[in-house]
């Protein structure tokens, strides 16, 4: 199997690890900051969205969300488990809107939760709503490697 793709928690870089390297406490190759294997969703803005999206080579996909928003809450958990199921072949990123705004409007976002997938550095497809897990899965099935 192919190396696995997972971003530094502290530096948002990309790191490549083996997967059977992955119980063996991998460390981003830039900060040497422990990486987080788990697929847990990264809390990023829009500038550290920018450079993840353009260097992942794995499908990453972003939640456009607020704190205030019950339908975000509820899509939460559903994103929290896609992230863990998939670690290493799809990257979930949350941005905030209430508090980063550039990649919302870029992409049009007229409502929360709106969640964006992005391939090669480019939006792929779009969804608006709070999707259950089992319609999140169905969605990004055809992008996932492997």
């Amino acid at each position: 199997m192919d190396k696995l793709a997972f971003a530094c928690p502290r530096c948002h870089r990309i790191n490549r690890v083996a997967p059977d390297r992955l119980d063996s406490g991998p460390r981003c190759g830039a900060c040497k900051a422990p990486l987080d294997v788990s697929g847990t969703p990264l809390h990023v803005d829009d500038d550290t969205l920018d450079r993840l999206v353009r260097s992942s080579p794995v499908p990453v996909l972003v939640d456009f969300w607020a704190e205030w928003c019950a339908p975000c809450r509820m899509v939460a958990p559903a994103l929290e488990e896609l992230g863990r199921r998939h670690a290493g072949r799809l990257i979930v990123a949350k941005v905030d809107t209430d508090r980063h705004q550039r990649h919302a409007a870029a992409l049009g976002v007229r409502g929360i939760p709106t969640l964006a997938l992005f391939e090669g550095g480019r939006p792929v497809d779009q969804k608006v709503g709070a999707l259950g897990l089992p319609q999140l899965e169905a969605w990004i099935a055809p992008r996932l490697a492997g």
